[in-house]
């Protein structure tokens, strides 16, 4: 097995210092592409979806929990399925405290064709919270592009709910969801954004000062209604400094 070179700490700094600036060239366009993804048209579903979870049957409109955002992770599991896709376990099993997802009015849900009863005995043995769902004997999956006629495939779709209006605004799959994980990237796929001022953000979309809405998983209030546009934890902004310079 072969291993890097071995230099004097000053070469090693000027070496990591150099790829930084192109670390931090691609932070700045992946900005550049969550702007313009916040800038896509989107679809309205007009099919009243039905599936079954936790709390028996729900629609589409309730795996949005009354938030406007809605991000859906498709694992790829088919009735009677034997072999759980090792891909989508590792997704599941890197998704952040959905409180933080929560605080920027965006729920996120899990939909896959197999019976329910089938769903919750892989979370049960997986030890996942994440709200699962059942889209077994509804066209979900198929009006979604994730079950064709050449089967199962996995895929993450964002949805915005305007009063009783649906829409899917964002899909991405294979590659497109390895790097994804944190809340950060999760908010970046939303038409909404992080919603911190210094994003490029159509304007009419809420925005609040960098950091100020940020807080330990078990810190938001019961209904995620702290005041987001003053910032309480300005050790944040200590610690980052300013928002455009630390991208």
């Amino acid at each position: 097995m072969t291993t890097p070179p071995i230099v004097d700490p000053q070469r090693w700094r000027d070496a990591v210092e150099e790829l930084r600036t192109e670390e931090k060239a691609l932070t700045r366009q992946l900005d550049v592409l969550a702007a313009k993804r916040r800038r896509l048209p989107m679809v309205e579903l007009a099919v009243d979806y039905r599936f079954t979870g936790p709390g028996g049957e729900a629609s589409l409109a309730e795996l949005f929990a009354g938030r406007p955002q809605l991000i859906v992770y498709h694992f790829m599991l088919p009735p009677d399925a034997h072999h759980i896709c090792e891909g989508c376990a590792m997704f599941l099993d890197q998704l952040p405290h959905l409180a933080h997802l929560h605080a920027r009015d965006t729920s996120l849900a899990v939909v896959s064709r197999a019976p329910f009863d089938q769903l919750e005995a892989v979370r049960a043995r997986m030890g996942w919270t994440v709200p699962w769902y059942s889209s077994y004997g509804s066209g979900f999956n198929d009006d979604m592009g994730v079950t064709t006629d050449t089967g199962e495939s996995f895929a993450l779709s964002v949805f915005l709910r305007e009063g009783d209006r649906i829409y899917r605004t964002y899909v991405t799959e294979a590659r497109g969801v390895e790097t994804l994980g944190t809340p950060w990237a999760l908010l970046d796929l939303t038409p909404y954004g992080r919603q911190e001022a210094w994003q490029d953000t159509p304007e009419g979309r809420p925005q609040s000062a960098p950091y100020a809405w940020w807080r330990l998983h078990d810190d938001y209030t019961a209904t995620d209604g702290h005041d987001r546009s003053v910032d309480t934890h300005s050790d944040q902004a200590t610690l980052f400094g300013d928002a455009e310079a630390a991208r």
